[in-house]
């Protein structure tokens, strides 16, 4: 019979890829909504493969780090090519809030508003609307 460490051993095997895992899925998480439906359970199983290769085979300073520099990019380079630098941010960030939601409070919630806001306001004014 297996224990409950044969499954884990299991899970982190299977985690790890064709290359080795750089660090290991996290114990007792769930990534699915429990009960979801429709558009959320979609977007939470599309979103499944980029989220585990992002978390096991990309080392932990490359996301943000390439953030970051988009972000950077999109204050310093004036017109459409700096809107176009924070496009990736923009949509990397709405993702993440999208599949986060359901877990938030409201101070997490207004959090993720807020920061969409002003992201989408950075990318409008590099397109020229202000």
């Amino acid at each position: 019979m297996a224990t409950d460490r044969d499954r884990r051993d299991v899970r982190r095997e299977r985690a790890r890829g064709p290359r080795g895992a750089r660090r290991p899925l996290p114990e007792g998480e769930q990534f699915f909504t429990p009960g979801a439906t429709g558009l959320r359970k979609s977007v939470e199983a599309r979103s499944a493969t980029p989220m585990t290769f992002l978390f096991t085979q990309v080392p932990r300073w490359v996301t943000p780090a390439v953030l970051v520099a988009l972000l950077l990019a999109g204050f310093a380079v004036p017109g459409w090519p700096g809107a176009v630098a924070v496009l990736p941010v923009l949509a990397f960030v709405g993702w993440l809030a999208y599949l986060s939601w359901p877990s938030l409070g409201a101070g997490g919630r207004v959090l993720r508003v807020v920061m969409l806001a002003f992201l989408l306001v950075l990318a409008a004014d590099r397109f020229g609307a202000f």
